[in-house]
Order: structure tokens, then sequence, then C-alpha cells
């Protein structure tokens, strides 16, 4: 690479499609409306299989969650991405983990994906115009650990050490930065 103007570009419209997919994955977990619209166009529709609507309707569906699901985590793999002009196709490996709550006990499910995306750069940014989720593989792990006793025999010294779907040490962390950097 001799660092041409065209592969300097590339390189940014790549990473900021990486930037983009993070957001959405933390939009997810942490059920931040306003992360994940910074990371999807107002006209994106999005299919889940389970769910198949536009973005607002979305929106609607995962910010509160399924109250039965209590927690998640996803976690991004390497991402396919191809650059056409204004548009890039990308295929992103998810592995995604969720805590629900059935009743009588929580128990752990992991689901192994791919996200396929069409994102679109509109006015120098990039975001998500078409979503579909492809599932390869679930795992039910079965009964969730009771984290009130600590880790391994040792109780967490910090209150903060457990995270949850809302309001953890993380959303914390990031309000305050966020704060400081608007002063």
């Amino acid at each position: 690479m001799d660092g041409t103007p065209g592969e300097l570009t590339s390189l940014l419209d790549r990473e900021a499609i990486r930037d983009c997919l993070a957001r959405v994955a933390r939009g997810e977990d942490r059920r931040d409306a306003e992360l994940l619209r910074r990371a999807y166009w107002p006209d994106a529709t999005d299919d889940h299989g389970i769910f198949v609507g536009s973005f607002k309707e979305y929106l609607a569906w995962v910010v509160p969650g399924a109250p039965a699901v209590l927690l998640t985590q996803h976690t991004l793999g390497q991402s396919l991405i191809e650059l056409h002009g204004s548009r890039a196709l990308v295929e992103t490996h998810v592995t995604s983990y969720h805590r629900i709550d059935m009743g009588a006990e929580h128990r752990d499910l992991v689901i192994g994906g791919r996200y396929v995306d069409l994102l679109e750069k509109r006015e120098r940014e990039w975001r998500i115009a078409k979503r579909t989720m492809l599932y390869d593989w679930q795992q039910d792990y079965g009964r969730s650990v009771d984290w009130s006793n600590g880790l391994l025999g040792m109780p967490f010294i910090n209150v903060h050490a457990v995270g949850s779907t809302t309001g953890d040490h993380s959303a914390a962390l990031f309000n305050r930065f966020a704060i400081q950097k608007i002063e």
C-alpha cells in the first residue's frame, strides 16, 4: 500500500463501518435508543427473523426489550466489508449471550450468527440502511450463575462488578465522559 488518497479513504470508511456496527451492539446490549439512532438511517429496515420492520418499529421492539431477557451481550467477530462507492455490503459474525428469566430460574442462552448489512454513506457518515440476521447455531447453557455470592467463592468487593442491561458501571462511566466532553 502506498497511501494514496483512495486507499486512505477506504481505510477510514472501513473503520467508520466497524464503529457503526459496535454502536449497534452496545445500543442493543444497553437498550440505548440514541446509540441505535446514530447507527441506522431513519428509513432503514431490519429483519431479525423473529422481527421484521422499519427502523422505528425495530427501535420500539429492541429498546424496551422483552421483559424475560434480563441481559444481553453481543460480541462481534470479523467483518467482510465490500465497498461500492457510497454503499457497502457487510457480513459480520456475532455471538450473542442472553440471560432469560424462565420464571423459576434464569437460564443462559448463546446464539451464533451473522449480520448481513447494507450500509450507506450519506453526508460523510456510514449507517445501516438494511440489516438481516442469519442464525447459525444456538446453545442453552442451563441455569445462570447466582452473582449474589460473588465469583468462584469470593465475594465482590464493589457493587459495580456485575453488569446489567441499563444503569451499570459502564453506563455511568460513559455518561460522565460525555458530560466532561461537553464542558
